[in-house]
């Protein structure tokens, strides 16, 4: 699996930029009126050479006609077709970089909901974002300007050319003796460009990371006093993506100047030789007028490509980086042909001889011959020290990954046949690490249940203890919880999870230390609502509170991702095990 890390140096080539236009083809109607806008615009500036040539021609020349009006209202003609084919070009250019950004954040956002916790763990999340702004923003640069430069200039710049032989082919034809001149820096410095622009972009991806990681752990970061620690560590990533662009800029500096050398210098010397034609009579004032600005239009235009050259480069570099991320697959995908769970729901849960190794921990067993079966409507506490491989049984059962060996099966169907949304769709989950996502509380609690109605918000709330402090709102439920739900304490997010699984009413239920952030007061009664919400379902705890524990009716006890112990808690007890030994430590109870 490719990880998109900073560190990761493939090259990257103009070619990239394919999965741009991949999505820019979904808007022929305005593509087409862009590209005609943008022929026009280079045909209306290759014609003010023209203009001018018949202005002095007609209106200054040895053979002047006296019509120099309709020379200049020529002239003015073409200037109002240039502006409004400008305007023309200019908006449809930048709706399609708009769009296009769009659909492909849309794109990207979406696949990365199908991808498995794994990626995650190998993958930064933070310098994933930063690939949806900095990066989709260099995009939408190459797809609203820089494109649009490009095409426009290699028109002007191959119509220029054009028109240059049409008025002197002796001229033109020394002047074209200087192109190879131009391209060779280009083709030569050209990767060098590339390199640097994937560095530059690396390098503000960090930025990006750190800040979202520092800012989301503001309070972790005041309380160690760490804040000199962490804006030196900003500050040293601020300086290497200013050194990374100083080199990328020397570099673009030097290949423009050089070009554009070439370029005015190639120029110089062809309208010495055309002065001299001039003085023998051989071409006309207006021709040679002409010839100086059609070239200087033409140097101009060749000139600008090698300045979006690189903006070119950085902008296949982040469609680059966004095509790694489409790129990859999940893990854990629906079977071509998925089996279909039993109905109605069963709620019967059994672990095969299950193994399993975390994919960033290979040499350490999660779980090691691990099996257990648990019938519906029971309830099954999970206890062991850190490390055990509590956690891991939710992992499998919500199929986030599967099994090494052995397998875990659903109502009598192995995970590995169902459609994984399915079988989630039979869960709810209340998980130690409350998530509050930076919404209303409605929103938050109808995770549970899109569809929930107010009263069924209310009732659920009720039911998890959190219908009190929701009252006391601003605007109740439509109240803004703030970022991870800061406007709330631990214990009172802990409930909004709660009432979520309730919202959820699925057969089974996960609870990961369901309680662990409530006072004494509101773990009684929101203990009370989990066991009027694990009646009647197979219910997963782990746990460590007591309350919990005893109201289990049975207990298994994992250590290095086995079951050592079994039984309820008061034959537990006189076994004076690890789980008697546990409950004297974590629980201050004698064993």
């Amino acid at each position: 699996m490719a990880k998109p890390t900073p560190e990761d140096k493939t090259p990257r080539r103009i070619g990239d930029l394919a999965m741009v236009w991949r999505h820019a083809v979904a808007y022929p109607r305005q593509i087409t009126i862009a590209g005609l806008a943008l022929m026009t615009t280079s045909a209306a500036t290759i014609g003010i050479p023209y203009g001018f040539k018949r202005v002095i021609d007609r209106g200054f020349g040895p053979g002047a006609s006296g019509s120099v009006g309709t020379s200049f209202h020529y002239l003015l003609m073409i200037v109002v077709v240039l502006a409004l084919a400008t305007a023309v070009r200019f908006y449809y250019v930048s709706w399609l970089g708009e769009r296009v950004v769009a659909d492909i954040r849309t794109d990207v956002q979406r696949h990365l909901l199908r991808l498995t916790p794994r990626f995650f763990e190998e993958n930064r999340p933070s310098e994933i974002a930063s690939r949806l702004t900095s990066d989709t923003a260099l995009i939408e640069q190459v797809v609203g300007s820089t494109a649009s430069i490009a095409l426009r200039n290699t028109f002007t710049g191959i119509g220029g050319l054009i028109y240059l032989f049409a008025i002197s082919p002796k001229l033109a034809g020394l002047l074209m003796v200087g192109i190879p001149l131009i391209i060779l820096p280009i083709a030569l410095l050209g990767k060098r460009v590339r390199n640097h622009s994937r560095t530059s972009q690396d390098r503000i991806a960090d930025v990006g990371a750190i800040a979202t990681e520092t800012l989301g752990a503001m309070k972790v970061v005041q309380a160690f006093g760490q804040e000199d620690r962490e804006a030196a560590r900003f500050a040293k990533a601020v300086s290497d993506t200013f050194a990374a662009a100083r080199a990328r800029i020397l570099l673009r500096a030097v290949m423009t100047a050089i070009v554009i050398g070439l370029v005015f210098g190639s120029i110089t010397l062809v309208l010495w030789e055309g002065a001299i034609d001039v003085a023998a009579g051989r071409i006309s004032g207006g021709a040679i007028a002409a010839f100086v600005l059609t070239g200087g239009i033409v140097a101009g235009a060749f000139g600008a490509l090698t300045e979006v050259y690189g903006d070119l480069l950085r902008g296949a570099g982040a469609a680059g980086r966004l095509s790694e991320l489409l790129r990859e697959r999940p893990e854990i995908a629906t079977p071509a042909q998925p089996r279909a769970l039993p109905q109605p729901a069963v709620g019967a849960l059994v672990f095969d001889d299950a193994r399993f190794h975390y994919p960033t921990r290979r040499d350490v067993a999660a779980l090691n011959g691990f099996s257990l079966d648990v019938k519906p409507g029971e309830t099954v506490a999970v206890v062991g020290p850190s490390g055990a491989g509590k956690t891991t049984l939710f992992q499998l059962v919500q199929r986030f990954y599967d099994p090494d060996a052995g397998r875990v099966m659903l109502d009598g169907v192995d995970l590995r046949d169902a459609d994984p949304a399915e079988v989630r769709s039979r869960i709810a989950m209340v998980p130690q690490d409350t998530v509050i996502f930076g919404a209303s509380a409605r929103d938050n609690l109808r995770y549970g249940d899109w569809s929930a109605t107010d009263d069924r918000l209310w009732a659920a709330a009720e039911a998890a203890n959190a219908a009190e402090f929701l009252h006391k709102l601003p605007d109740k439920l439509d109240t803004f919880l703030g970022e991870g739900g800061a406007r709330l304490s631990g214990g009172q997010r802990q409930r909004v999870t709660i009432a979520r699984a309730l919202l959820r009413d699925a057969p089974i239920l996960l609870l990961d230390e369901a309680t662990s952030a409530l006072d004494a007061e509101s773990e009684r009664l929101v203990q009370e609502a989990l066991e009027r919400l694990m009646a009647n379902r197979t219910t997963l705890v782990i746990a460590h509170r007591l309350a919990t524990v005893r109201a289990a009716e049975r207990i298994i006890v994992m250590n290095d991702g086995q079951i050592v112990e079994e039984g309820s808690h008061g034959s537990l007890m006189t076994n004076s095990g690890l789980y008697a030994r546990l409950a004297s430590l974590q629980f201050n109870e004698a064993a």
